[in-house]
């Protein structure tokens, strides 16, 4: 393996326009990049495309070409903070190109943060994002960028890309390998440049001394044993959703904060986690606790407003309340035994009773007749029957056996003796 810990992806990365592979419908003679990067004029761009196509090194030749100083920012670690800071030492330089990685995870504030500087022309924009930018970035911001998108590589991009590195890393070169099958390298990266090129070091550095050949089965038994569990495009990203979730329905709070920093360190879209918490508070929790849906709806927004790294705080607080409260899904079984009463029953009428009657010929057809209005009865209730005549009596919604769920069964037991007998 080479001395220190720079990765091969980050040590053959392409400085000039001529060495970078891919993305031809931008970058071939005449397309709108290479003409500005070979014109020297450079403007504010969102880079939309898949993880691994070249958004990083596209930015990065642009600032090499453009003479001018260069930031760069990650939304998963940086804010409003950061973003400010590197637009002070902008305005002191007179200009910088700023990057920002992932840049759908910032919120609208840090969003909004940039605007002014990319406005005065303070710095020039580069945004990368896998997530539709129309969808995540917020429209004043939009509006003073140009969208590109950047396409999938094709396996020969990626063979070459792989080819080049050999050439060009004297570490790699020296190591004499020889890619006898190529099938396994490529179904492992995904398309993603910069996986598929720490895979090759990965395995060029477990071979033998005395064979430096790559195959399927080879490349198959070292990343099973060495590569990270996690992957939020592939099937780990299910697999840790799924255990995440399984153990705050299972109320074991130390699992879901461990699945939860899996999720985090992988780089998981805070918000899907803190949607599927929402989820969770109603489906797997629901009215034994229905403070749970109040505090995962915060979540949700909290993250939306903060982001990442502060937002894993928020995350992990939901996560452990939700693990440690009342479990009940009968508010989830009410709606899934309604559905398929719906589906066997078909469109009963509604009763008379309960129609609505806005005009004068609904109420000579009785629209409303007969309708008991709760809060002119004692306790504000009335036996009247709410469901069609030919399901009348049906019992959906069976609370739980948890404390909050017993004072509503005791309430409806008052009140539909028949449903909810004593």
């Amino acid at each position: 393996m080479p001395t220190g810990n720079i990765p091969l992806a980050e040590r053959v990365r392409p400085q000039i326009l001529e060495e970078f592979i891919g993305q031809e419908h931008l970058v071939s003679p005449g397309k709108v990049l290479e003409q500005m990067i070979h014109g020297g004029k450079g403007h504010s761009i969102i880079f939309w495309g898949p993880p691994g196509v070249g958004k990083t090194t596209l930015a990065q030749i642009i600032a090499h070409s453009l003479n001018m100083p260069f930031f760069t920012l990650s939304a998963i670690d940086s804010g409003v903070k950061e973003v400010r800071g590197v637009i002070e030492l902008a305005r002191r330089a007179g200009h910088a190109l700023l990057f920002i990685d992932e840049i759908h995870r910032f919120n609208k504030a840090q969003q909004d943060s940039l605007l002014g500087a990319v406005e005065k022309g303070i710095i020039t924009l580069i945004g990368a994002t896998t997530e539709n930018p129309s969808f995540e970035v917020i429209g004043a911001l939009l509006s003073r960028c140009q969208v590109y998108v950047l396409k999938p590589l094709n396996e020969d991009h990626l063979m070459a890309l792989v080819e080049q590195a050999i050439k060009k890393d004297k570490w790699l070169a020296e190591q004499n390998l020889v890619i006898k099958e190529w099938e396994a390298l490529m179904q492992l990266s995904g398309g993603d440049a910069r996986r598929l090129l720490n895979l090759v070091e990965l395995v060029a550095a477990s071979l033998p001394e005395n064979d430096k050949t790559i195959t399927n089965g080879l490349v198959q038994d070292i990343v099973q044993k060495k590569m990270a569990l996690y992957d939020k495009t592939g099937e780990q990203h299910y697999d840790i959703i799924s255990a995440f979730i399984k153990s705050l329905r299972g109320s074991d709070p130390n699992a879901a904060v461990y699945w939860l920093a899996r999720m985090i360190e992988g780089g998981e879209d805070p918000k899907f986690i803190a949607r599927r918490m929402v989820v969770l508070a109603s489906e797997d929790i629901g009215n034994a606790n229905p403070n749970a849906l109040l505090l995962a709806t915060s979540c949700f927004q909290a993250v939306e407003l903060i982001g990442y790294p502060e937002c894993r705080i928020i995350l992990s607080q939901a996560a452990t309340y939700l693990a440690s409260s009342a479990k009940s899904n009968a508010a989830y079984m009410a709606i899934n035994n309604a559905q398929k009463l719906v589906n066997e029953t078909g469109d009963l009428p509604v009763p008379l009773p309960i129609r609505n009657a806005p005009t004068g010929l609904m109420k000579k057809m009785d629209y409303g007749k007969g309708y008991k209005y709760a809060h002119d009865f004692p306790g504000n209730f009335t036996d009247q029957e709410f469901l069609p005549e030919k399901i009348n009596g049906t019992k959906l919604y069976d609370p739980a056996n948890n404390p909050s769920e017993a004072r509503i069964r005791e309430y409806l037991r008052n009140c539909w003796k028949e449903k909810y007998g004593y």
